[in-house]
């Protein structure tokens, strides 16, 4: 077998932290290669990126997410019991709980969602001076996410809070010290009330629909026919809850699109659908979302002369596989029109919620909820609303991760359109 090329240094956990996004592209490019070892945290690692590698990562049955992450990490997003911590027939069903939300029908309501939680909060933001962004689609995202998912009605107060500790998990998930620590000990009082929404479920208190989020969960039984219990029930929950609101960096993204790209805002105005596809998917690969996904070997296998053995670490470039010069033309360019050919996407080129297959492997279930959202804040933005952006710091920091505009993006003298 033959052995990987290293990275320099004996251990590169200051380099990631400066790096962020670029961390394994810069060595993969200095290497010369898109396979190469490193030590992070003291621990092995092997590092890769491209879209051979993540078809390699995300074969079913070679990796699991258990032991993959670090325990901040884990506790900050995932939790303990949840279903990406599960694998084979454990996970295929724990998934198809998820994939019973994503039916065009249920997407659609979603999106019916954010649109009126978005028209309710434009009518508040005319006058108001300036408007960041960030924060007020965060919360657009949590009430509509909680309609959708049949949580009973929220107060002004109980909407805000929630957002807010939504947020500080997906914030803090990728840093170390005060950031993460804030995270995680939000997410033990967002826990705790998700675990009291199943118990007044469960006691017959409260009556919700079963095909919303909080009663199918509330039913759901695993293969040994018993009900989740209530923490991994609230898990399970805050795993449907956070990550649609975490497609709010990619709306503000979105945001900063258009206005680096006026001539796509005005195509978009337009209204042609296959425009606004494109525009979107783009967004998703161009701008940095999560940097990495890691993973440990469960099934030894070989792959460019190297041996995978059982329990290494494994880190997939997300963010450089989406910028990979092999699959995409002038990665480092925005350009939209990319996506009209057809055949451009596969499952491992265009990754920045995970690749393979959705019901069989760690691919994120609500991909396609998060394009449709996409696309809905995307039309309100060019057709239900016209607004000034001012000078403001809209710098990308990519060795923040999760990455955000420093100005989370302001805008003002917003005017509604009927």
């Amino acid at each position: 077998m033959a052995d990987l090329p290293r990275a320099a240094g004996f251990d590169n956990s200051l380099g990631l932290l400066a790096e962020g996004y670029r961390f394994i592209g810069n060595r993969c490019e200095a290497l010369k290669s898109d396979i190469f070892r490193t030590r992070l945290m003291l621990s092995d690692a092997i590092c890769m990126k491209g879209a051979e590698a993540a078809e390699v990562f995300y074969t079913p049955g070679r990796f699991t997410r258990v032991g993959a992450m670090p325990a901040t990490t884990l506790m900050s997003l995932q939790d303990r019991g949840s279903v990406q911590a599960l694998d084979g027939a454990e996970h295929r069903q724990r998934k198809a709980m998820f994939m019973a939300l994503m039916t065009p029908e249920r997407r659609r309501r979603m999106t019916e969602e954010v649109e009126a939680q978005w028209l309710a909060r434009l009518a508040s933001w005319k006058g108001a001076g300036a408007i960041r962004l960030f924060p007020e689609v965060s919360e657009i995202l949590g009430r509509a996410v909680c309609a959708w998912s049949q949580v009973p009605p929220l107060t002004n107060a109980e909407a805000k809070k929630l957002a807010r500790e939504l947020s500080a998990m997906i914030d803090g998930a990728g840093s170390f010290g005060p950031r993460n620590w804030r995270g995680l000990l939000l997410r033990l009082s967002c826990e705790r009330w998700a675990r009291h929404l199943f118990r007044r479920v469960r006691s017959g208190e409260l009556t919700v629909p079963h095909d919303g989020a909080l009663g199918l969960i509330a039913s759901h039984r695993d293969a040994d026919g018993n009900l989740l219990d209530d923490k991994i029930a609230a898990v399970e929950l805050l795993n449907i809850l956070r990550p649609t609101l975490a497609v709010d960096r990619f709306i503000v993204f979105a945001a900063l699109a258009l206005k680096d790209h006026p001539l796509w805002r005005e195509k978009l105005a337009a209204g042609e659908d296959r425009d606004l596809e494109a525009f979107v998917q783009e967004v998703r690969r161009y701008y940095p979302f999560f940097p990495v996904i890691a993973g440990r070997v469960r099934q030894e296998f070989e792959w460019r002369g190297h041996r995978f053995r059982k329990g290494e670490w494994v880190l997939l470039d997300l963010y450089g596989t989406n910028r990979d010069a092999r699959a995409w033309d002038s990665p480092e360019e925005f350009r939209p029109e990319r996506f009209y050919a057809e055949g451009n996407i596969t499952p491992y080129n265009l990754i920045p919620q995970g690749g393979g297959d959705y019901h069989e492997g760690h691919r994120c279930p609500g991909e396609w909820l998060t394009i449709d959202v996409m696309k809905t804040a995307v039309r309100l933005l060019t057709k239900s609303m016209t607004y000034d952006v001012p000078p403001q710091d809209l710098t990308i920091n990519l060795a923040r991760m999760p990455a955000i505009p420093k100005s989370r993006f302001i805008i003002s003298n917003v005017r509604p359109v009927a």
